[in-house]
């Protein structure tokens, strides 16, 4: 059984990843900060609006950098 047990924990470790993804689409549009960081784009046309958000992209690659390497510390 030795061979299933990094399996189980992948699998634990994707469902993980997936509830925060899901938590972070449902209560994305709560949280002020995201979207309205200097860097984002945004160009308005008569019927087009671009978004590029370049500068929240920045900061949830920096902060979940910093979380899988503290986890990859364990």
């Amino acid at each position: 059984m030795d061979g299933i047990e990094p399996l189980g924990r992948a699998l634990i470790v994707i469902g993980l990843v997936i509830a925060v993804v899901g938590a972070v689409m449902v209560f994305g549009s709560r949280i002020p900060v995201l979207g309205h960081l200097p860097g984002d784009i945004v160009i308005h046309r008569d019927n087009l609006t671009i978004f590029i958000p370049l500068g929240t992209m920045l900061v949830v690659s920096v902060v979940a950098s910093v979380i899988i390497s503290l986890l990859g510390r364990r």
